[in-house]
This record gives C-alpha cells, structure tokens and sequence, in this order.
C-alpha cells in the first residue's frame, strides 16, 4: 500500500541521518544525544533539563546522563535559575559553541537531495510534512514544534500570488510554500482557537 511504501522511505531517510549524526558527532567526543543538547542550547538558550528531554524527546535519566557529560567536558555549564533558585538552568559554554558550530551541519548529501526537487515538489513535499508532524503532535509522539503552520504570525493563503500566497506577520512579507519553516526561532505558538482556524485555511488548499 501507498502509506507503507511512504514510511518504508521515511525509515531509510531516518536510518542515513542516524548514521550521519554518529559521523559527525564521533570526531568531537559526543553522542548523537549529546550533540542534539549542545545544539538545542546553542539554538534556543539555556534551558532546564527536563525541557531538554522533553524537545529531543528522551527520557529524563538520558538527558540527565548526557548533561553531565558534557559539563564534564566543559562544553555546558550548570547556573541557577534566576526564576527559581533551587533550579539549575543549562548553558551552552564558548567550548561547546565552537563544537556546535562544527558539528551542526546538514550532511551535504541530504542537502543535494533537497536540491534535486524543483520549487513545486519542495512545497509539495514540506505541506506533507507539516501534516505528518502535526498529526505526531497531537498523538504525543513528538514534542511541539516551532513550524509556520502552528505559528500566530501565520496567515496562509493570504494573497492572490500563486507563487507567494503565504503572509508572515512577523516580518511583514509574503512568501511561497516552498519556503515554509519546519522549525523557526521567531516562533510565537497560537492559541488554540485561531490556531485550529489557521490550520484548517492552510491543510484545505493544494500546495
């Protein structure tokens, strides 16, 4: 069946970049899990653990093992959490900045695989997975993420240009689906009734 071949091909995609995050994480002394976590404080600031956990979607005793061995290599730190003085707030060091910046790269044959699909079959495929990520939130397979149609600054389908019908409220400008975000740091979650409005507008029309 159709559904079958596609995850069939999801897995092999998810089997390479399995093997990807060991090669690249291997020259620095990290584990995939470990490297996730430097380029999640890198990315988003200091953070709890059990946040951590949460967004690289692990249990808390492998995050709590996995921090300890990069304060251990000096590549986090541990300080208090100004909210709340019994708490530790995790902090990415200079070190384990300048490891992300080395580490943190997409593996250049996924990125010449995304560049073989024309602009119609990139937009195609990114709808298609906003859905499926959508549909693993709401199940609770995954944690929340920070994509466009989740977004409060979203306004899909706003304008008449075919080739740009998107709006971003945040910046103000016009864009096409090709270029929607599946994880974007000026994210603002929507409230769960303009939400559901924005998403239906987006899921109902063809890409």
């Amino acid at each position: 069946m159709a559904h079958d071949q596609i995850a069939s091909g999801l897995a092999k995609i998810g089997l390479f970049l399995r093997s990807e995050a060991w090669r690249q994480a291997a020259p620095a002394g990290l584990t995939p899990t470990q490297a996730q976590i430097l380029v999640h404080l890198v990315g988003r600031g200091p953070a709890r653990v059990g946040a951590l956990a949460a967004e690289i979607a692990v249990t808390q005793p492998t995050a709590s093992d996995a921090v300890a061995a990069l304060v251990r290599k000096g590549l986090v730190a541990r300080r208090a959490d100004p909210a709340d003085g019994r708490a530790a707030m995790l902090h990415a060091t200079p070190a384990g900045r300048d490891v992300t910046a080395e580490t943190a790269q997409w593996p250049d044959a996924l990125l010449a695989a995304a560049d073989g699909l024309d602009v119609d079959e990139r937009a195609v495929l990114l709808k298609a997975l906003m859905k499926m990520i959508r549909t693993l939130q709401l199940r609770g397979a995954i944690p929340a993420q920070r994509m466009c149609a989740s977004c409060s600054y979203f306004r899909p389908y706003e304008h008449a240009d075919a080739d740009r019908p998107h709006h971003c409220a945040f910046v103000d400008a016009a864009f096409g689906t090709a270029d929607l975000r599946l994880d974007c740091g000026d994210h603002v979650e929507a409230d769960v009734e303009d939400g559901r409005g924005t998403w239906s507008r987006f899921a109902a029309a063809p890409a």
